[in-house]
């Protein structure tokens, strides 16, 4: 896989999340976030390509549902989704606790 830098900035996170491919639901954590992606560990197997929903609760206590992302890579467990689609609230959340997060720095 060639190196690519990623225009939006990553950040560490812990978030447990819940996930569906195909009318199946994975358990599963996200580990790094950002406005365009993130990078998923879970129990249900993805391969690249793949179309995925997630929901999950961000630190700051906020619900926020993925409608659409797609598998970019995927090593072992571990997946990088790129946001397909999300509702104008889930985006405008997260956009809030990424620019908290820059701020914080």
């Amino acid at each position: 896989m060639a190196f690519v830098l990623r225009p939006y900035r990553r950040f560490p996170v812990v978030i447990p999340t819940t996930y569906e491919n195909w009318s199946q639901e994975g358990q599963g954590i996200i580990w790094n976030l950002s406005s365009a992606g993130w990078r998923l560990s879970g129990d249900l197997p993805l391969a690249v390509g793949d179309i995925c929903s997630l929901s999950m609760t961000l630190p700051t206590n906020q619900y926020i549902e993925v409608l659409a992302g797609v598998v970019r890579w995927v090593r072992g467990e571990e997946c990088g989704i790129e946001t397909l689609a999300m509702n104008k609230m889930a985006h405008a959340c997260l956009r809030t606790y990424i620019q908290a997060r820059i701020q914080a720095l």
